[in-house]
């Protein structure tokens, strides 16, 4: 990820094994990370069982906010790709509880295609 794209609030793509490493003692014994963005300090993993949204705060990024959101909690979603003048393409989540959106953006040259392929096989389950 280039250091504008970060500056800029896009996800790029990283390695599962990376995420599964960071997130070692907050997965289950049997799960496993499908998918993962990394956005300048945050993440947002895709696993076989949830969506997982990681806020890290502060300045030492000590504190760690972990999100968990379970598929069957996602009402719908939508993603907009980015366009010839574009910098970023969109992914909205509605979780049910809420009426608020939670919005994220991810930099021109990732697949926005196959985050929403990801999202539709857990979700339409």
């Amino acid at each position: 990820m280039g250091l504008f794209d970060g500056m800029m609030g896009n996800a790029s793509e990283i390695k599962t094994a990376d995420a599964e490493k960071e997130l070692k003692e907050l997965l289950s014994e049997s799960e496993h990370v499908e998918h993962a963005y990394k956005l300048i300090r945050d993440l947002i993993i895709f696993t076989d069982r949830r969506l997982i949204l990681v806020d890290k705060q502060g300045v030492t990024r000590k504190k760690t906010e972990y999100h968990s959101i379970p598929y069957k909690s996602i009402t719908h979603f939508s993603v907009e790709t980015a366009g010839t003048f574009d910098l970023e393409a969109e992914l909205k989540l509605w979780v049910s509880g809420s009426g608020t959106p939670i919005q994220k953006n991810f930099n021109k040259q990732l697949n926005i295609y196959k985050v929403q392929s990801v999202l539709a096989e857990y979700v339409c389950r």
